[in-house]
């Protein structure tokens, strides 16, 4: 598998790494080796640039460990993002890892254009070993409970977008426990649908405005 399929693959798994996270975060705490040097030289001890803060950010006293309760607001959201950002720029060694747009979104378009490097597919599951984590996970949970049924309608509307424009076997999505699940590649572990194609990147593109904020790369 190439790597632009790797990456976008991991990217519209993004919903099942949610429940990986917990792994993640034990791993990543339990990994030691506080003064060891990422890819590009950093040192994983090295402080992250703070965020100012805002009366609605998610706080934890003295950088405990995870809230068990989402925040509220995107102010929050935005926050928890940023911060996530900001460990996979120094600790991940990913120096040009995309702010999140205002929305408190990652961009996933950037974040996918970066995995796609040898070498680098980490960039879009929260760096190598998980380092990275506890951050995800915290701007998990502080993101805005979404509208289940129009995120279904969303990714509906663009599997058949991607049909109507040449991507033939494009599935659509399901609603799983009231949750909406992405369509797309019939089998991602072993895709059946040419990303690198002409056809697919002119359908994609096309396509894209049908997703709504957040969905992007979700399928």
């Amino acid at each position: 598998m190439n790597p632009t399929t790797t990456s976008r693959a991991t990217a519209r798994l993004r919903i099942a790494a949610l429940a990986a996270l917990p792994v993640l975060f034990f791993s990543a705490a339990c990994g030691g080796g506080g003064d060891s040097a990422d890819a590009d030289g950093a040192k994983k001890g090295e402080e992250i640039a703070s965020v100012p803060d805002t009366p609605s950010a998610s706080r934890t006293a003295g950088g405990g460990a995870a809230p068990t309760t989402a925040p509220a607001g995107k102010s929050a959201f935005y926050d928890a993002q940023l911060k996530y950002v900001q460990c996979m720029r120094v600790k991940g060694g990913y120096k040009d890892y995309p702010d999140p747009k205002l929305s408190g979104h990652l961009d996933w378009t950037k974040i996918e254009e970066i995995s796609s490097r040898p070498g680098q597919n980490e960039a879009a599951k929260g760096g190598k070993d998980g380092v990275c984590a506890p951050e995800l996970q915290r701007a998990m949970l502080a993101e805005p409970k979404r509208d289940q049924q129009k995120d279904y309608e969303s990714m509906l509307a663009h599997a058949k977008c991607m049909r109507d424009n040449g991507v033939s076997r494009f599935t659509n999505p399901t609603m799983s426990g009231g949750n909406a699940q992405p369509g797309g590649d019939p089998n991602p572990a072993s895709p059946s649908i040419d990303q690198d194609s002409p056809t697919y990147k002119q359908a994609r593109e096309a396509c894209r405005t049908k997703l709504l904020d957040g969905l992007d790369g979700m399928q």
